[in-house]
């Protein structure tokens, strides 16, 4: 109807309001910005004068949240990382050894003794005292498998089992090893979120790239070798025993010890227990400490199956050196003074107090399943940030201007009230994009520009709808009133189609594109709202005011 009820007109006017009220920080980012991350820092780190003045800088009554601007907007660091998915074949392998140990010692009297060999990677090679116990051998390891719980692997086990002359040979299947590698990529991606949103950057794009990759871009980072710095540590933890200390780098291990250096000592070597007694991705917490001299340090904690081995091998080891191992490097190797059945305790060093920060973000972020080697880097300076955007806000303006002279133009009056609602539009676009905290990059502002061209398609259908009326000799406001339902059903075909394409682009693109499709379909439904509901609000009102007998469209 044309004549608005006073409910439908107050809702309309508000929900325009507060969304252009969220968008509003946006055309005063600098200070606004200043004011964020001012209110993060006192967060962390406490309040100086310069923070509080930036926090003053933007009034706390005011909605701060704004639009983030992507990698080729602010500039920021890319990287291509291909994650080494057969390394944790390995680190499998070394897991199943144990079981196997144990599994093959109860049967001792039929298999012999046992002993592992070396083996190729992602193989577990077992050499028996007694070959005529081989079937044996192999229906106790099999009885170790674990079934897959996987679409692609159902029914199938985790492990195969093969016996060669006195030698037993365990290698993941087929199944076991594409689940692996997929949990392994699914891992890396999230822990390196998670590194990433510790130092407090904004708004990282990390995705998955085919089997093995993984694509890492982050906004407003200084350079590609600080992004690598942060990610690139493995940060792999481990707790082993220590065989001996050596000052010869060429020294023998022995069989399935290791050979590390100290962190600490240069020149220092320990040889561990290859199989460790409890690893970092036991640990539940991790935080920059001091220790009992006041030096720089990182207290951990386990979770409960990580305290029960680590309390039980302490218990049963007093007087022995522990090895504290981060990336094949001791850090620390103390000597267990009591037993511990917490579950917690502190990493000492020659930690500085940046290295103990360091340290604890990798540690409470998390391990990386597998080594990442870095492909494609790039730093993309602010520069070319501030040239794209340039670029971006004259495209628009053009489009803006050509848009609103050709409405004027052919719909005068008409094309006035919807001219107004095209301002109205682009602005709840940037307050949709506030409130949902997207990332606008460039193909996100070639949407927007798309949207302003886009957004008056519906009041051109409907205006030349009322135009059509009015030839039939009907009165103004029955020809208003018709032009807007019989117009309907083409703005919403029109624009639904389109929105499904967004909805499409957005489930199968990537990062440039999903930018795109997320300006493109929030366009969509502004442009629809405010044809349908905006225009025809500022038409009713100035019918209201004018009662006309007549108009011009």
């Amino acid at each position: 109807m044309l004549q608005f009820p006073l409910w439908k007109r107050l809702l309309i006017t508000g929900v325009t309001a507060v969304i252009l009220l969220m968008a509003m920080p946006n055309l005063f980012y600098p200070r606004v910005e200043r004011h964020n991350d001012a209110l993060k820092t006192i967060e962390t780190s406490g309040e100086t004068p310069e923070l509080a003045a930036d926090v003053a800088g933007w009034p706390s009554w005011l909605p701060s949240s704004l639009v983030n601007l992507g990698l080729d907007l602010r500039g920021g660091a890319y990287l291509l990382a291909d994650v080494q998915v057969a390394d944790v074949y390995a680190d499998r392998m070394d897991n199943y050894w144990p079981e196997v140990r144990d599994a093959l010692r109860d049967e001792r009297d039929t298999v012999g003794a046992i002993r592992r060999i070396d083996a190729p990677v992602g193989e577990l090679q077992v050499r028996i005292g007694n070959p005529d116990g081989m079937a044996r051998a192999l229906e106790v390891v099999r009885g170790l498998s674990r079934p897959i719980l996987t679409l692609t692997g159902a029914g199938a086990q985790d492990i195969e089992v093969s016996g060669s002359g006195d030698v037993l040979t365990l290698q993941l299947s087929e199944a076991e090893k594409r689940a692996t590698d997929d949990r392994t990529l699914q891992h890396s991606v999230e822990i390196v979120r998670r590194r990433v949103d510790e130092v407090g950057t904004r708004e990282p794009s990390i995705q998955r790239q085919g089997d093995t990759r993984i694509v890492i871009q982050v906004p407003g980072i200084g350079s590609a070798d600080e992004l690598k710095s942060l990610i690139g540590t493995t940060a792999k933890l481990t707790f082993n025993p220590v065989v001996n200390r050596t000052t010869d780098p060429d020294a023998n291990p022995g069989a399935r010890n290791l050979l590390l250096p100290s962190m600490d000592d240069e020149g220092v070597y320990y040889i561990i227990e290859q199989t460790a007694v409890v690893t970092g991705e036991e640990l539940t917490n991790a935080q920059p400490s001091f220790d009992q001299n006041g030096r720089p340090a990182v207290s951990f904690q386990f979770n409960p199956s990580g305290a029960r081995k680590f309390g039980d091998y302490t218990r049963d080891n007093v007087g022995s050196p522990f090895a504290i191992v981060l990336d094949n490097e001791v850090i620390s190797a103390p000597v267990i003074q009591d037993h511990i059945p917490g579950g917690s305790g502190i990493i000492t060093g020659q930690f500085s107090i940046e290295q103990s920060n360091e340290l604890a973000v990798l540690l409470r972020a998390g391990a990386l399943p597998a080594e990442m080697t870095f492909l494609q880097e790039r730093t993309i300076g602010p520069e070319l940030g501030a040239d794209s955007i340039e670029a971006g806000r004259i495209a628009t303006i053009v489009a803006f201007v050509a848009v609103l002279a050709f409405m004027w133009m052919s719909y005068g009056l008409f094309g006035l009230f919807a001219n107004i609602a095209l301002i109205v539009n682009v602005g709840l676009i940037f307050g949709l994009l506030s409130i949902i905290g997207a990332t606008l990059t460039l193909p996100g502002i070639a949407g927007i520009v798309l949207t302003v061209g886009m957004a008056v398609d519906a009041n051109v259908l409907v205006f030349e709808r009322i135009r059509e009326e009015l030839k039939t000799a009907r009165g103004p406001a029955r020809a208003i009133e018709l032009g807007y339902e019989k117009a309907l059903s083409a703005i919403i075909d029109a624009n639904i189609t389109t929105f499904l394409t967004a909805v499409i682009l957005f489930a199968l693109g990537s990062g440039p594109v999903r930018g795109f499709a997320v300006t493109l379909g929030l366009g969509i439904m502004t442009s629809v709202f405010c044809a349908i509901f905006v225009t025809r609000l500022l038409i009713a009102v100035w019918f209201d005011r004018r009662r006309p007998k007549t108009i011009e469209v």
